[in-house]
C-alpha cells in the first residue's frame, strides 16, 4: 500500500494522533472520507448540481416547473 510498511504506517498514525488528538480523530476521518468521495465523483463526472430529480417508485410523473 503506497510502498509503506507496517512500521511507517504506525509512525504516521502516531503523528496524526499527536497533532489532532484522539477526540478529533473521528471528525478528521469523516472529513477526509467526504473529500475523497467528492473528488472521485468529480473525476467520474457525477455532478449533483446537474442531476434531475429521480422518482424512486418507478412511476412516470411529471414534475412541477
Amino acid at each position: 500500500m503506497f510502498g509503506l510498511g507496517t512500521t511507517e504506517l504506525l509512525i504516521v498514525l502516531a503523528v496524526v494522533l499527536i497533532i489532532f488528538g484522539a477526540g478529533k480523530l473521528p471528525e478528521v476521518g469523516r472529513m477526509l472520507g467526504s473529500g475523497i468521495r467528492n473528488f472521485q465523483r468529480s473525476v467520474r463526472g457525477e455532478d449533483d448540481d446537474n442531476e434531475s430529480p429521480r422518482l424512486t417508485d418507478g412511476s412516470k410523473k411529471e414534475l412541477p416547473e
